[in-house]
């Protein structure tokens, strides 16, 4: 385990191996065990998968297919771990003890005692999420941990879902891999994983109050940032699409020293100033641009440019345009 606020990031791929450089690249990750991957009998496995670490808390996010993930039996790492495995789209067939289960899209498993080992096959190419945390961290959140080895979730679970879109939101998100949130996003994690599993109910409160707020405003921002195009960003409409009301969006934004209408204003004029000051798209109207950000008002999209940059959307071009013949 890292210290707190650590991030790592580690990827792999077998796209344009052949395939017998795909098996010996596989066997050597997983012999020095970086990556327990391996080849179905009969298939070509397709693999491609990140790695990152926040804080005490590894991600696996990728692609399999015609391959299986084996951790095997009494491994000292895994004596004092738990896993999470999400299967995101696709079918996943989990052995673990003697017991198998078929994990439909959506569906999850977590394992409490991985040094009694299991394998994941998918035999054809799926999504999977896999979550790697201390059993410490999470036992005080969730009652009797260890009272079965293999706990499966169910893809409706809400908590699971809200957990699924945080990991992939963050591990997406570029500006917090130097940000030194590492050690907020694994609690959130860790508290969406309890809340997922069944959280005691002291743990519960917190957790809902920590993972789950957290979670709910990473969906927000990113569903702010892919319709930035929609002139009528209205926190109503974002409220509806993910099924809370507009006073609880506005007080998540409390958290960020911003009001809603603010935030999405301060977006919208990071994203104009981005494409004003682009080289390829200096042929491009302003009107065009403010357009493309949002506004739908040209004289409010002047104003409140002028008082974010100091500078009208023409000088601010001009100025970047100079700056790069110099």
């Amino acid at each position: 385990m890292l210290p707190p606020g650590t991030h790592l990031t580690w990827s792999f791929s077998t796209r344009g191996m052949f395939a017998e450089e795909r098996l010996a690249a596989l066997r050597g990750l997983s012999e020095r065990g970086t990556l327990p991957i391996e080849p179905l009998p009969g298939c070509v496995a397709e693999v491609e998968v990140c790695r990152r670490t926040y804080g005490n808390v590894g991600i696996l996010l990728g692609t399999l297919g015609g391959a299986r993930q084996v951790v095997a039996a009494n491994v000292p790492d895994f004596a004092d771990e738990v896993f999470l495995g999400v299967n995101i789209t696709g079918t996943a067939v989990v052995s673990h003890r003697g017991r198998e289960l078929r994990r439909a899209s959506g569906d999850a498993v977590l394992f409490s005692r991985p040094e009694a080992g299991f394998v994941s096959s998918r035999p054809k190419p799926s999504s999977f999420l896999g979550l790697r945390a201390p059993r410490a961290s999470l036992a005080p959140l969730v009652a009797n941990l260890n009272r079965a080895s293999m706990w499966p979730i169910p893809g409706q679970s809400q908590s699971l879902r809200l957990l699924t879109d945080y990991v992939r939101l963050v591990s997406r998100n570029e500006t917090l891999e130097s940000s030194g949130f590492g050690h907020a996003i694994a609690t959130h994690i860790l508290d969406l994983i309890a809340l997922s599993v069944g959280a005691d109910r002291d743990a519960e409160v917190a957790a809902a109050d920590r993972g789950v707020r957290a979670a709910r405003l990473q969906a927000i921002k990113a569903d702010i940032a892919s319709r930035f195009n929609e002139g009528d960003l209205s926190v109503a409409a974002v409220a509806a699409r993910h099924g809370v009301t507009p006073r609880y969006v506005h007080k998540l934004f409390e958290t960020e020293d911003a009001t809603f209408s603010e935030y999405v204003l301060a977006r919208r004029l990071e994203l104009a100033h981005r494409l004003l000051t682009d080289p390829r798209l200096e042929s491009r109207s302003i009107t065009s641009i403010a357009l493309d950000a949002g506004f739908s008002d040209l004289s409010h999209f002047n104003r409140t440019f002028r008082r974010r940059y100091d500078a009208t959307p023409t000088g601010a071009r001009a100025e970047a345009s100079h700056s790069r013949t110099r």
